[in-house]
């Protein structure tokens, strides 16, 4: 006589009521960071040509997109700003009259306390050479940068940023721009470590929305090598070290195992940024009916929640609040 199972799993996956009640990992849209681009001197919000529903937004359709967002219960917005001047030094990144400052400060005044206003802190899209920091020839200078993102930081907090997220890679960037904020007044402003940003092919839609491709080169002397895993376990150490408040891994996806080991290594908030790539690929399928958009939206948000991501930054964030709701 064939002996029955004792023990069955699927008793608990009946009913959508039982697989809610027992399930290990919840999505809510407060996981959820929005990236938001605002471009100076344009008319009206531009769509992104690579990336369905993405614009890059005025003041003022930007203000609305994230009054929107807030409404849905998204946690905050990530700000991207793209200049109409770009020089070699990235000047306009910290200008006070600036795009990406006069951003910060009209969704503070409309968000306040409501949402987290967080400042994207790289020099890509304010350069004409499009890197991520002063050069030297054609090298990025480390410490010469390191000067350039005080600066910056310091116009972000003055402007509102709840939150600076260093993206460039440069060595010792997060105890630099602790220093700063320190000295300069802006002791309780955070700082979101993006501690393990890959040298990724995933990119090439966010450099159309930010207007900040490499005019020569690429990113590969400071971005991680894709190869790398422990390199990753070695930049978040450094970053704790140098007073991060939270970690960010990028992309997503492709690197959940570098995800988990971080956040069970340094136990600090971590998130993960779920880039342009990522949402244009499935957006594609999707418009061409190979894969369902919602469902393959939720899967992939919660694959990375259940990797350890406690924000996920996502051009999916408004959609998945409206589904999550």
């Amino acid at each position: 006589m064939t002996s029955l199972p004792l023990r069955r799993p699927r008793r608990l996956r009946r009913t959508p009521a039982l697989r809610s009640a027992f399930a290990e990992t919840r999505l809510e849209p407060s996981r959820l960071i929005a990236p938001l681009f605002v471009k100076e001197g344009i008319p009206a919000p531009a769509p992104v040509a690579s990336m369905p529903g993405v614009y890059q937004h005025t003041l003022e359709s930007l203000v609305k997109e994230a009054r929107e967002l807030a409404g849905r219960g998204v946690s905050g917005v990530l700000l991207f700003g793209v200049p109409a001047h770009k020089d070699s030094s990235g000047s306009q990144a910290g200008d006070p009259e600036g795009i990406s400052q006069r951003g910060l400060a009209a969704l503070k005044a409309e968000l306040g306390d409501e949402a987290l206003v967080i400042a994207d802190l790289c020099l890509c899209e304010y350069t004409n050479h499009g890197h991520c920091g002063v050069l030297d020839g054609d090298y990025v200078d480390n410490d010469a940068t390191l000067d350039r993102y005080k600066r910056i930081a310091v116009a972000q907090a003055h402007a509102g940023a709840d939150i600076v997220a260093p993206s460039g890679m440069m060595d010792g960037q997060v105890g630099a721009l602790r220093t700063a904020l320190d000295e300069a007044g802006y002791a309780d402003t955070v700082i979101l470590a993006y501690t393990a940003k890959y040298a990724s092919s995933l990119y090439g839609p966010f450099r159309d929305a930010a207007e900040g491709a490499p005019q020569f080169g690429d990113r590969r002397s400071y971005q991680q090598d894709p190869a790398n895993f422990e390199e990753a376990l070695r930049e978040a150490a450094l970053d704790v070290a140098e007073g991060a408040d939270a970690l960010m891994v990028k992309p997503a996806s492709h690197y959940l195992d570098v995800l988990r080991a971080i956040k069970d290594r340094f136990g600090l908030p971590t998130a993960a940024y779920n880039v342009s790539g990522e949402y244009s690929m499935l957006m594609a399928a999707a418009q061409r009916g190979w894969i369902d958009e919602r469902a393959a939206t939720l899967e992939t948000l919660t694959a990375i929640r259940r990797a350890g991501a406690d924000l996920i930054v996502t051009y999916h964030a408004k959609k998945a609040a409206e589904w999550l709701a």
